[in-house]
């Protein structure tokens, strides 16, 4: 196979050049100050259409927020990977610091404006949404009117923006910089929290063990720290709810997702109803690893000894050529990310452990994150990632306001690529031993998106309920973390991570509060469109592009009727979608019989 050869680091100098230094950076900040500025005053002018004629100013403040918000996001998706290439970079830090503030000035007048779209008439209103200059948008506008009139007085939400800024953001970034400064140690090499997380994969179990050790010691070390942030981000959020009147700590993010509870509690009750086959599998690995019961660092160890490592380069020709049995549209695209530099791969140290894609919508680019050490999970990141962007790519014809979709949907476009990859890989396998792991690194992930996840989602909500009486201690964290994980996996484990709420940054992201069930969601609604790509074959991408471009603009529950005639809020489609996971179980539990 010929193997062309690709960059391992991305490029950022298209975008600015000179990095956290750049001038031209700096003014760009600058000018997005201004158009904030200038957007400030557009506002305080604004009153209210009392009939449907009086829309030209509409119209202008619609397009400052497009501008601004796609500016906003460039310099924020620029600053975002200044921070994950070089954790010691000081200067990026600051400038975080800058954009968070202009951010939350803009956010506050945005704020207004949707207040005084609560005060015009709802038969005004229809009228509005009526005319063709709306009518695309109207969903978009409708939700944001619709939250709006759940809010505070305008004076009072800005001044919780205002106080974001240092309080709750603050508390956010301070994780990221207590998590910059961590090493690990390890064989004589001092490591990054991404280096060390990359060996609960190696074949040696005293290397697993001894990392975890390591792990569990180095995140328990900083734990008081980490507590503190926390209890303070938890804290600082309920106090909003509560003053908000909100009393159901999920209400925010299920109106982030565009879902129902009810679509909530239907998949995971579909998912607890179906995990017995999973603790079959894990019963079953612990055999083939010759232990009583498995630990925690055992869930991502290899059970067939195979090195099957693969270049950068080699593993981007693997996903180019299963993306080609889908479709030309997201081969093509994915061709250009490779040859472009859109993605850093760079297995160096400094780097932010995790990996993700961020979009820069005014280049219409996006740029991908990660550290590539050659295994087959490196190549499933890196077809997850790269689905993210091509998700944004889908979408680069739809009007800026119906381009902000959701966490769910989000990971769907990614997981439904990484599938395609995986699936890909197992029906390759040159032998039955590479089959065989294989096979299992895409259990691995059903179980970490049904028991992972699900533990992620128990602990943060019990969090959120006691956190209600006061502060917690480390210690109770640590408690609540792991009967999360106990009751996760159905205690089918020998050794838990009590410190997973510690080194796992989703719990700290202020973006997004619960940044769990999305993956879960996505996972599983990515399944069931990936039942429709096998069913139809490659004319099923122009289908799959369609719904994509609508996932900004409607509720998951109205997309998934739309394009695919499925009710989410029923239990039928997540049991199905489970039960699509559940073969790779029964096929794996019959080769190693």
């Amino acid at each position: 196979m010929s193997t062309n050869t690709y960059s391992l680091t991305w490029d950022l100098d298209v975008f600015f050049k000179g990095g956290s230094e750049s001038p031209e950076f700096a003014q760009y900040i600058e000018e997005i100050s201004r158009l904030v500025e200038k957007f400030e005053n557009q506002i305080s002018q604004f009153i209210a259409p009392k009939h449907s004629e009086e829309i030209s100013d509409l119209n202008e403040i619609i397009e400052s927020i497009q501008e601004i918000g796609k500016k906003l996001q460039q310099a924020s998706g620029f600053v975002s990977c200044l921070q994950a290439q070089d954790m010691a970079d000081q200067k990026a830090n600051l400038l975080r610091s800058t954009l968070t503030q202009i951010s939350a000035s803009f956010s506050t007048t945005v704020t207004k404006f949707h207040d005084q779209l609560t005060k015009i008439e709802e038969n005004v209103w229809e009228d509005i949404l009526e005319r063709e200059e709306f009518s695309e948008i109207s969903f978009v506008l409708n939700e944001r009117r619709q939250k709006a009139s759940e809010l505070l007085s305008v004076d009072q939400e800005a001044l919780i923006t205002a106080l974001s800024v240092d309080g709750y953001h603050g508390w956010g970034q301070m994780y990221d910089t207590v998590v910059g400064k961590m090493e690990i140690e390890h064989d004589d090499k001092v490591l990054s929290v991404g280096q060390a997380s990359n060996l609960f994969s190696s074949k040696d179990r005293k290397v697993r063990k001894e990392i975890f050790e390591k792990w569990e010691e180095t995140w328990g070390n900083e734990s008081d720290y980490f507590a503190k942030i926390l209890n303070h981000l938890a804290g600082f959020r309920l106090s909003v709810y509560g003053q908000r009147g909100w009393s159901n700590v999920l209400k925010e993010p299920l109106s982030i997702n565009r879902m129902s509870n009810e679509t909530l509690e239907s998949m995971w009750g579909a998912i607890i109803d179906n995990k017995a086959p999973f603790v079959e599998y894990l019963q079953r690995k612990a055999k083939i690893l010759g232990v009583e019961k498995l630990s925690w660092y055992d869930l991502d160890a290899p059970v067939a000894d195979i090195d099957s490592t693969v270049s950068y380069s080699e593993g981007a020709e693997f996903i180019l050529n299963q993306f080609d049995q889908f479709g030309d549209e997201l081969t093509n695209f994915t061709k250009m990310a490779f040859e472009d530099s859109w993605i850093e791969a760079e297995d160096r140290a400094g780097k932010r452990p995790g990996g993700f894609c961020t979009g820069f919508p005014e280049s219409a680019q996006s740029r991908i994150f990660m550290t590539y050490s050659g295994t087959p999970s490196n190549v499933s990141t890196l077809a997850h990632e790269l689905g993210h962007a091509f998700h944004s790519y889908a979408m680069k014809d739809v009007h800026t306001l119906n381009k902000y979709y959701a966490m769910n949907v989000a990971e769907t476009a990614s997981t439904f690529a990484e599938m395609i990859v995986a699936d890909a890989a197992v029906k390759n396998a040159k032998t039955e031993e590479e089959r065989l792991a294989l096979l299992e690194d895409k259990i691995q992930r059903s179980v970490a998106f049904y028991m992972n996840i699900h533990a992620r989602f128990l602990f943060e909500t019990r969090f959120y309920e006691e956190r209600k009486n006061g502060v917690l201690s480390k210690n109770r964290i640590n408690e609540l973390m792991e009967e999360a994980q106990k009751e996760a996996y159905c205690g089918s484990l020998e050794e838990y991570h009590p410190h997973f709420w510690a080194s796992k940054l989703h719990f700290y992201i202020t973006s997004v509060p619960f940044y769990n069930f999305p993956y879960t969601f996505g996972y599983l609604f990515s399944l069931g469109i990936y039942a429709k790509a096998l069913e139809e074959g490659k004319s099923y991408e122009k289908k799959y592009i369609a719904l994509l471009k609508d996932t900004a603009s409607m509720s998951v529950e109205q997309l998934a009727q739309k394009h695919l005639g499925v009710d989410l809020t029923k239990r039928e489609f997540w049991e199905k979608a489970v039960k699509l996971s559940l073969k790779d179980v029964e096929e794996f539990l019959s080769i190693t019989e």
